[in-house]
């Protein structure tokens, strides 16, 4: 017996016990993702706090998508090392510290700054460790409808975060926004309990690949928000010493393998544009709402509400129809509803603001969708000792997209690349930039469906 099989012959005997975790799994992914848009709204409050411009105070956001990245894919490596019971309470430790560290801090910018990070690190641990958790314990039935419930709360948890960001910081003061992880630290306990002593391969983190790995994440990330060729050089060089250190390291940061597979190589690319979109719409949104509409925060919230709130629902349909009609079939039915979601806004700026809140519970729902399925795909086409890393990578590769696209978008709309004449519903001057943004990345869905079809759609992964 190999020490994969011997590993799923002891998780088998405390099945009972490890299903018993399944709330806290829900739970503890919620408050991890949450701190993913929590922040967005309080920065304004941060600026005018530190006497900070747009690039300085843009970091609060930007290093916890850096190291909540680079974070996921270390832990998944951890992961095939060590035990994700251990794992798991150090990755909530940490984010809780990180959380108490910017509260007491918050009076000195450089210890937001390095609390962020932490909490960055402790956050990754999360997500990562909750997919190889359900895709190493549960079987393929009880993965597909975990990972529909899964995926609801986490689009409900991105969704509700600047709701949640903006009461927070309107009503009290942004630095309680530090506070909102500490929940999850009563998981830990139940956790040590329902989880199992896994008794994992040897082996050691390739400290040098990650390195490189992470500068070639934080240089794209800062190209596309400060628009430095020297960012995207460096990246460059970065990612070319990467891909030479994970071909000769005797244990690689990434196993080459995992690119040297096209139906994970497209599941990446698809990840990638799907979770970029749907980030960078939830960006223009508010935005829009607040200067065509004249909306305050708290209104903005309302009309978005409804939207992350359905993705709590229909999560749980997904994972049923994907354990009954396949992950295909899913896939399709979300990329259509965020098609026919992107769509209806771009074409109906300026008219009844409950267009656009209806249109947005499509997206949710499509949202919920895709990530439930493609999450299925995802774990279907790795190998089992490849899930840790792999799912490690791919959750980093959508996570880094939102803040990719996102600043993207944001530099469209700062040059007003889409302000002209082109949808017949809009009269408007002022709608023609952002209905024809969200036309444009409406063309990001469609490239995602002929992409599925083509590399994971005709046969079965």
């Amino acid at each position: 017996m190999n020490l994969v099989e011997s590993n799923r012959s002891k998780t088998a005997v405390n099945s009972s016990e490890i299903k018993k975790s399944v709330l806290w799994i829900y739970y503890v992914i919620f408050f991890a993702v949450l701190n993913e848009s929590v922040f967005n709204v309080s920065t304004p409050s941060i600026a005018k706090q530190f006497g900070l411009d747009e690039p300085g105070v843009s970091w609060v956001v930007t290093i916890f998508f850096i190291v909540f990245g680079m974070g996921m894919v270390v832990f998944g490596k951890l992961s095939d090392i060590y035990s994700v019971k251990k794992l798991i309470t150090l990755g909530i430790l940490l984010y809780s510290l990180g959380s108490l560290l910017g509260f007491v801090l918050q009076s000195w910018y450089p210890a937001i700054i390095l609390s962020r990070a932490i909490q960055g690190v402790g956050g990754s641990a999360i997500p990562a460790l909750v997919f190889v958790m359900v895709a190493r314990f549960f079987t393929p039935e009880e993965r597909g409808r975990m990972f529909g419930i899964i995926t609801s709360t986490v689009s409900f948890a991105v969704g509700i975060g600047p709701v949640l960001g903006g009461y927070i910081a309107g009503s009290f003061h942004w630095a309680y926004l530090f506070l909102v992880p500490l929940p999850v630290l009563v998981a830990i306990p139940f956790f040590r309990r329902l989880l199992p002593e896994e008794q994992r391969g040897a082996g050691k983190v390739d400290l040098p690949g990650a390195v490189l790995l992470g500068i070639v994440v934080t240089m794209v990330i800062l190209f596309t928000t400060e628009a430095s060729w020297i960012y995207l050089v460096i990246g460059f060089i970065a990612l070319v010493l990467f891909i030479v250190r994970i071909r000769r390291a005797e244990e690689p940061f990434v196993d080459p393998a995992l690119f040297a597979n096209p139906q994970y190589r497209s599941a990446l690319l698809i990840g990638f544009l799907i979770f970029g979109t749907v980030m960078s719409v939830m960006f223009v949104i508010p935005l829009m709402l607040s200067k065509i509409y004249g909306l305050n925060t708290e209104n903005i919230g309302l009309v978005m509400f409804p939207g992350a709130f359905s993705a709590v629902i229909f999560g749980k349909v997904a994972g049923n129809l994907t354990v009954k009609r396949g992950d295909h079939f899913v896939v399709y039915l979300g990329l259509a509803l965020i098609a026919t979601s992107l769509l209806l806004q771009s074409s109906s700026i300026g008219q009844w603001v409950w267009y656009i809140g209806t249109a947005l519970i499509l997206m949710y729902i499509g949202f919920s969708f895709v990530q439930t399925a493609l999450t299925e795909t995802v774990t279907q086409i790795l190998p089992v000792h490849q899930i840790g890393v792999g799912m490690g990578l791919f959750n980093m590769t959508s996570t880094i997209s939102g803040a990719v696209v996102t600043a993207l978008v944001a530099k469209a709309m700062e040059k007003e690349l889409f302000a002209f004449p082109l949808q017949p519903f809009l009269s408007d001057s002022q709608a023609y930039l952002y209905g024809n943004l969200i036309l444009f990345l409406s063309l990001a869905v469609v490239v995602s469906a002929v992409l599925y079809y083509l590399a994971l759609g005709k046969k079965a992964p």
